[in-house]
C-alpha cells in the first residue's frame, strides 16, 4: 500500500453505530434545555432583597445614606473591576478614572455652581452624552492596554488615571482646577426629591441591581463565554478564529459602562467633583473593594464596598483620620492571606467544613432472573 492510499485510509471515519432501544426499554428523550435566568434564581435572593427594600424603612437616613447608598454606589464601580478581573482577567486601575469622566461630564454638560462653565443641558440630555463620553474613554483605555498583560496592563491604566488626576487638578478653564464643580444633586423627577436619603437610596439600589443582572446575564452570554475563554487561552481562541483585541476592547467599554453610572451617582451623592474625587487613593481603593469582596463574584463588588464604607465610617472613632488607611491595609492583608477569594471564599469555606458529610453507599447489584 502505498503512502498516499494509507494517509485515504486513516482519513476515513468509520460511522458510529446507531444505538436501537431494547424492546420494553423507556423512549430515549433529549436533553431537557438550558434553565431560563429566573429558574436559577435561589431563596437566598429573594431574602436579600426583601431586606435592600425593607432596609430605608427601619434605618436611620445616616445609615440609608451614609452607609447604604455609599455602598451601592462604590459597588457599582468596583463591580466594573470585577467583571474585567474575573472574567477578562484584566486588572485595570483605570475604573475610578472612568467614573471621574462620566461624573465631570455630567458637571459640564449640565448644571453646576461654576456657570461660566457648566452648558447648564437638562439632565435628560447630559447624562446620556456623560455615558457616551465616558464609554468611549474607557474603550480607547482598553484599546491601549489590552496588548499587555500581567503588571504592564496594571501600570498603563495607573498611568492613564494619575495623568487624569493631574489634567483636572491644572485646568480651571472647563474643571475648574483643584476647586472642581460643585453644586450637583440629581434632578426632581415624578415630583420626587432625589436628593433625600429615601429616594437616593432606592435611585442606587435600581442601577445597582441593573449593574448586577447585565453582568450575570452577560457572563452566561456567547460574548460572555468567548470572553472567558480569551481569559483562559488568548492563543487557541485567536487560533478558533475570535478576535482576541476585539473582546477584550468590548469588555472594557461595558465595564466602561458601569463605572460611568457609578460615577454618575458618586457625583449626585457628594455634590461635587474635585480632583481628589479621582485622585490615586481612590484608583487603589476601588481596588481595594473589589478584593475585599472576591474578584470571581458579581455580587462580591457590594460586599466589599459594604466593609469599606462601614471601616471608613466607624473607624476614625477608634483611630485617627490619618491612620484609616492603615486600618484597610490590615483588613486587607488579614483577608487576603486567609482567602485569597475574599470575604465570599471564606463563606465558601465555612460551608464546606460545617456542612453536613455525605457517605457514599454502593448499590446492591440486582440477581438476574
Amino acid at each position: 500500500m502505498s503512502a498516499s492510499q494509507w494517509r485515504r485510509a486513516m482519513n476515513r471515519q468509520p460511522m458510529a453505530p446507531v444505538a436501537r432501544p431494547r424492546p420494553g426499554a423507556a423512549p430515549v428523550t433529549s436533553a431537557p434545555p438550558a434553565r431560563a435566568a429566573w429558574a436559577r434564581l435561589r431563596p437566598r435572593h429573594g431574602i436579600v432583597l426583601i431586606l435592600a427594600l425593607l432596609f430605608p424603612f427601619v434605618a436611620t437616613p445616616f445609615f440609608t445614606y451614609q452607609v447604604a447608598a455609599q455602598s451601592l454606589v462604590l459597588g457599582l464601580i468596583a463591580l466594573s473591576l470585577t467583571f474585567l478581573g474575573g472574567y477578562g482577567g484584566m486588572v485595570s486601575l483605570a475604573q475610578m478614572t472612568v467614573a471621574g469622566i462620566a461624573g465631570y461630564a455630567m458637571a459640564v454638560l449640565g448644571t453646576s455652581s461654576s456657570a461660566a462653565i457648566s452648558l447648564g443641558w437638562p439632565w435628560w440630555v447630559a447624562a446620556p452624552f456623560a455615558l457616551l463620553i465616558a464609554v468611549a474613554c474607557a474603550a480607547l483605555i482598553g484599546w491601549l492596554s489590552v496588548r499587555t498583560e500581567g503588571i504592564y496592563t496594571i501600570m498603563i491604566t495607573l498611568a492613564i488615571g494619575v495623568a487624569f488626576y493631574y489634567l483636572v487638578l491644572q485646568n480651571y478653564s472647563i474643571f475648574n482646577g483643584f476647586q472642581g464643580l460643585r453644586e450637583l444633586h440629581p434632578p426632581d423627577v415624578f415630583g420626587v426629591d432625589w436628593r433625600k436619603p429615601v429616594p437616593f437610596y432606592f435611585l442606587a439600589l435600581g442601577c445597582a441591581l441593573a449593574g448586577y443582572g447585565a453582568v450575570k446575564w452577560i457572563v452566561r452570554a456567547p460574548f460572555g463565554i468567548a470572553l472567558q475563554g480569551v481569559r483562559d487561552n488568548p492563543r487557541r481562541m485567536a487560533a478558533l478564529g475570535y478576535s482576541v483585541v476585539a473582546h477584550r476592547v468590548a469588555a472594557y467599554a461595558f465595564a466602561g459602562l458601569l463605572a460611568a453610572v457609578g460615577g454618575i451617582l458618586l457625583a449626585w451623592y457628594n455634590g461635587l467633583m474635585t480632583p481628589g474625587s479621582v485622585g490615586t487613593s481612590w484608583l487603589i481603593n476601588i481596588l481595594v473593594v473589589a478584593v475585599l469582596g472576591g474578584m470571581r463574584h458579581p455580587i462580591g463588588a457590594f460586599v466589599g464596598a459594604v466593609l469599606f464604607v462601614l471601616l471608613q465610617t466607624f473607624a476614625i472613632d477608634l483611630v485617627d483620620r490619618e491612620r484609616f488607611n492603615l486600618v484597610i491595609g490590615g483588613v486587607f492583608l488579614a483577608i487576603v492571606l486567609c482567602s485569597p477569594d475574599g470575604l465570599l471564599g471564606l463563606w465558601a469555606k465555612a460551608r464546606a467544613r460545617f456542612a453536613p458529610r455525605q457517605t457514599m453507599t454502593t448499590p446492591t447489584p440486582r440477581r438476574q432472573a
